[in-house]
């Protein structure tokens, strides 16, 4: 964090006196790494707190909901280069060529740097996948800048630099889209992506005999990682509730990595009969 928004702001400032958006383009988007960095430390910070009263489930989300804060202002980031862009190649103006190769190689390096000490992170963690993802497009538009001010040093073609900005723009859409998609699909309780609940169903009833069927299956995310399940399970009159209970969390646990369920024993026909109570292992969900 400490090296990408130091470096920010020399090359910021070399951009202002070059007189390169290419540069200044890669400053705000070290800008929003920079803040990514720093959401996500802090996020990380307060997830370690345990679970209270107000918050049973702790405070795992705030590292999903900081994902989808930088995402949306990465999305504001490019709207503005993208704009200044376009004026540029319209009106370009005078740039210094020398000062602005020799400011894009350093800040290759530096990104080059920020990226090795990242490699550790969690490759499941979001907001470690996020913050490589920021790094490797900040390197791009890095190379982007040293490859604009090679062209103009020889060619003196200035266009090259509003058109390397929009370029380093699209990557940065392209990251921003892929943060805010993962993040929101979280925020929404989806469904993990690896994670087929009429699989499960099936899985559960060729396994377990004891039980008939499986309902109000409901899977989402507390976390990239941290997966909940709900649901209802019909089992055999006489059949003992206790060891079905075992069964199923052992076979969620082992099978599909399930740790957390909430699981309601039903004998005979679905109690809640306001909703739909078909089940799930004869559903379709291709």
């Amino acid at each position: 964090m400490i090296l990408t928004a130091g470096f920010m702001v020399v090359e910021w400032l070399a951009g202002m006196v070059a007189g390169s958006l290419a540069l200044v383009a890669d400053a705000g988007h070290m800008l929003t790494d920079s803040l990514a960095l720093a959401l996500a430390w802090s996020a990380n910070r307060i997830a370690l707190r345990p679970a209270d009263v107000r918050r049973s489930f702790g405070y795992q989300r705030l590292r999903v909901l900081a994902t989808f804060i930088n995402g949306c202002a990465l999305l504001g980031i490019v709207a503005w280069i993208a704009f200044t862009a376009v004026r540029r190649w319209f009106e370009p103006g005078p740039i210094d060529g020398t000062l602005m190769l020799w400011t894009g190689c350093a800040g290759f390096a530096v990104n080059l740097a920020v990226l090795w000490l990242l490699r550790s992170g969690h490759a499941h963690d979001l907001n470690t996948a996020a913050a490589r993802l920021h790094v490797l497009s900040d390197l791009l538009g890095s190379a982007a800048a040293v490859v604009a001010a090679l062209v103009i040093m020889r060619t003196g073609w200035l266009p090259i630099d509003p058109l390397l900005s929009l370029l380093v723009s699209a990557l940065i859409v392209r990251s921003a889209v892929a943060l805010i998609r993962r993040s929101s699909h979280i925020l929404l309780e989806g469904a993990p992506d690896w994670l087929d609940l009429a699989e499960i169903g099936r899985v559960l009833q060729q396994q377990i005999p004891a039980i008939l069927g499986v309902h109000h299956v409901h899977c989402w995310l507390l976390g990239p990682r941290q997966t909940l399940l709900t649901m209802h399970a019909s089992v055999q009159p006489g059949s003992d509730h206790g060891a079905v209970l075992r069964a199923i969390n052992e076979l969620l646990s082992s099978r599909f990595g399930i740790s957390h369920a909430t699981i309601q024993i039903e004998i005979g026909e679905c109690v809640d009969r306001e909703h739909d109570c078909a089940d799930l292992a004869l559903q379709d969900t291709g």
